[in-house]
């Protein structure tokens, strides 16, 4: 998956290339950061572009790997105790790195940071039930519906129309009813994918009025907050193993902090419309990774849904001008 954006980096990255395509984002942005607080790339040379592609593949394999990772711990856990362990780590992250002045923020400020924690915090909860349900690489295709989404929604080209097709030809295939069909699996992803697609929209306006990261490493604090509960409840009813916490927290370094400083590495040496292209392979490598490291295993027509609806936006990203 692009498992769940970090607020101000990941998530805002690949939201914002996957709609212009623009720097980030993850979508301040996280899942990945927000375009209105990155610089612009500088000229790399071939060198640097090299070093960037292989950031980008790493942060790619580093965010499945700590989901699956990270369902390692439903056992014990569940999805909303790893969740909340991956928040914990997101906040700690952001935090350090933007020290936003939360004391100057005005109501007008706060508003959007708060309606963006509590989506950033259903889209990594409702993400994680998904694949706890129906595996990594179906649920991390079906969250990525909301960028692509987003991003088609405004097109006009007879391209944009032919991959927006593709895409639905590829969700047809994917929610076919079958016997063993878990819709409940299917909607949880359906419902990370319209959080992912607001945390979009809510990280623009988030970095309009917030200046740099500040915004999302807020946003990032409160949704930490409104998981302590779930932290404490579990603590105090079902007291964790080490091993359970240990896979929760590598999920968070693996799926937040280490995409963030990848992605703010790879946007200063790969143009924006190449890191949007490269994020279009997410949902193959968590079908990889499900497939290697959990046994998740996939059909013909699975492999064949994933496939179209990361072609569609492959398509419509690499044949847009910037």
């Amino acid at each position: 998956m692009r498992a769940a954006p970090t607020p101000g980096t990941t998530a805002s990255v690949r939201s914002a290339a996957s709609v212009r395509p623009t720097a980030e984002p993850r979508p301040a942005a996280p899942a990945r950061r927000s375009a209105q607080s990155l610089p612009d790339p500088q000229p790399a040379g071939r060198s640097q572009r090299l070093a960037g592609v292989a950031t980008m593949i790493g942060s790619g394999l580093s965010t499945q790997t700590g989901a699956a990772i990270g369902s390692l711990a439903f056992p014990v856990l569940g999805p909303v105790g790893v969740v909340a362990v991956r928040q914990y780590v997101a906040a700690a992250v952001l935090l350090a790195v933007a020290r936003p002045r939360l004391r100057s923020f005005t109501w007008w400020q706060w508003r959007p940071v708060l309606l963006l924690a509590l989506v950033f915090g259903t889209m990594n909860l409702s993400l994680y039930s998904a694949i706890d349900r129906i595996g990594l690489g179906l649920a991390v295709t079906l969250e990525f519906l909301g960028p692509l989404v987003i991003a088609l929604s405004a097109a006009r080209r007879r391209v944009d129309i032919g991959a927006a097709v593709v895409a639905a030809a590829g969700v047809v295939t994917l929610m076919r009813p079958q016997p063993s069909t878990d819709y409940a699996g299917m909607a949880l992803g359906l419902l990370a994918a319209a959080c992912w697609a607001s945390y979009i929209l809510l990280n623009r306006t988030v970095g309009q009025r917030v200046p740099g990261a500040q915004g999302s490493a807020a946003a990032s604090g409160v949704s930490a907050l409104m998981f302590l509960p779930v932290g404490v409840v579990l603590v105090l009813r079902h007291p964790p193993t080490a091993e359970a916490v240990g896979y929760a927290v590598a999920a968070g370094v693996l799926a937040s902090a280490v995409p963030y400083l990848a992605d703010m590495f790879t946007l200063r040496r790969v143009p924006a419309q190449a890191f949007g292209l490269f994020m279009s392979v997410n949902p193959v490598l968590a079908a990889v990774v499900g497939l290697l490291g959990l046994g998740q295993n996939l059909g013909w027509t699975e492999w064949a849904g994933i496939g179209a609806i990361v072609a569609a936006n492959s398509l419509s990203i690499a044949t847009r001008r910037t």
